[in-house]
């Protein structure tokens, strides 16, 4: 059944095109400076924010952030786990994912099951998600026991995409992993899209405006930055990259 939150991103694609979402580690913000970022990638057209990291955050902090950030903002606050510390109550959906190139078991499905029972508790939305890791990783690759897919093989990427399909998820996200130096190949991102009818999310390493036309251009349908955002302290970047993603929409 899709909810409300999975119905307002396929519309927003459906109607715009390619949509933006602003990455938030809450690690890296307390409860005001997140309310001040999300104030500002909203006036910015993000299209929702999406909250989580690649290692450990303390349950009650996590709570505070994401209740700051629902008081600021009208759009939708997804949940990115890591892991069920990654679960608050106060967000209105979770990315319900496997990291489908992990080599451990407990990152394709025993998170899942643990968490399963918490998100129905809480009255979270699911939105089922493949996960995939390329190139470089980052943290998450390592936290996650991924086995990165190269760069140079955009048809393994497709093979696990279209598994993802197969198993009935609902979204493909490619991640290059926050803060590399090089994003998701356009080739891997049109290779994958080639093959699947799900809607394409792709993030990692996308800092400027170059890139994110290149990767709109090669299919995605959703354009996730973090790490721009951290190193951008006003809203100008976010901006710049959203405005020239509206001007770049593929044909559909």
């Amino acid at each position: 059944m899709v909810g409300l939150v999975e119905k307002y991103l396929l519309e927003k694609i459906e109607k715009e095109g390619p949509i933006h979402i602003t990455l938030i580690d809450p690690e890296k913000v307390t409860p005001s400076s997140a309310s001040r970022v999300v104030k500002e990638a909203e006036a910015c057209n993000t299209a929702a924010i999406m909250v989580g990291g690649s290692t450990s955050v303390f349950t009650s902090h996590l709570d505070k952030i994401v209740k700051a950030m629902k008081e600021s903002v009208e759009i939708p606050v997804i949940l990115f786990p890591n892991n069920i510390t990654g679960i608050s109550r106060y967000a209105d959906a979770i990315w319900f994912m496997s990291l489908l190139n992990s080599s451990d078991p407990y990152f394709l499905m025993g998170a899942q099951v643990l968490g399963a029972p918490i998100i129905k508790n809480f009255g979270l939305e699911p939105i089922p998600l493949g996960y995939i890791v390329v190139g470089e990783g980052g943290a998450v690759s390592v936290v996650g026991k991924a086995v990165p897919i190269p760069y140079n093989k955009p048809e393994l990427a497709a093979a696990h995409a279209l598994a993802a399909e197969y198993f009935g998820m609902r979204f493909v996200y490619l991640e290059a992993g926050s803060g590399v130096g090089k994003p998701v190949p356009a080739e891997m991102a049109r290779a994958v899209k080639n093959v699947i009818s799900l809607p394409l999310i792709v993030g990692g390493g996308i800092r400027t405006v170059e890139q994110m036309k290149e990767i709109v251009k090669a299919g995605a349908d959703i354009v996730v930055t973090g790490t721009v955002v951290e190193e951008n302290k006003d809203s100008n970047k976010i901006r710049e990259l959203v405005d020239n993603m509206k001007t770049n929409k593929k044909p559909r």
